[in-house]
């Protein structure tokens, strides 16, 4: 990726997984320290969930990389967008709202969203989604709620 104008998108593969975990990481511990605090990082949970996802064939899993690894990714099933992290050295460069686009096109109209994320609910709230009203535990600890959000 050498600029906001040059973005190379691909499909991940089953070699993708420690890479989807680690961003996924570094952007939940970032994005969201003031809801997981210090708590470990459920690395084992995460990859193996990770694994099974990329095993799916109805779940669409895309990238984007550069030279210091992934940089961007999505995840979404032709009905809902699963996951969507952007590294934090990349926020505010349009690559979530690109992440979302995509997947939108692609069938997704519903996702699930931590209550506390103030910044991930921003965006979808600007792409003109709104909480459905429906809301559910999230199964990592200490269990936040989750707030589900559906497309216009």
């Amino acid at each position: 990726m050498s600029d906001r104008g040059t973005r190379t998108w691909r499909r991940a593969t089953a070699e993708d997984a420690v890479a989807l975990r680690d961003l996924e990481r570094i952007a939940s511990q970032t994005g969201l320290a003031h809801v997981f605090g210090e708590l470990p990082y459920p690395d084992d949970d995460v990859l193996a969930r990770w694994a099974l996802l990329l095993d799916d064939p109805d779940v669409t899993v895309e990238v984007v990389e550069d030279d210091q690894g992934m940089v961007v990714l999505a995840a979404h099933d032709g009905a809902t967008l699963r996951h969507l992290a952007v590294r934090p050295d990349h926020w505010s460069a349009g690559l979530g709202r690109e992440a979302f686009l995509r997947a939108e096109a692609a069938g997704a109209r519903r996702l699930w969203v931590l209550e506390a994320n103030e910044r991930a609910r921003r965006l979808y709230e600007a792409m003109g989604w709104t909480p459905s009203g429906d809301t559910q535990e999230c199964p990592w600890t200490p269990h936040p709620t989750e707030v589900e959000y559906t497309a216009p």
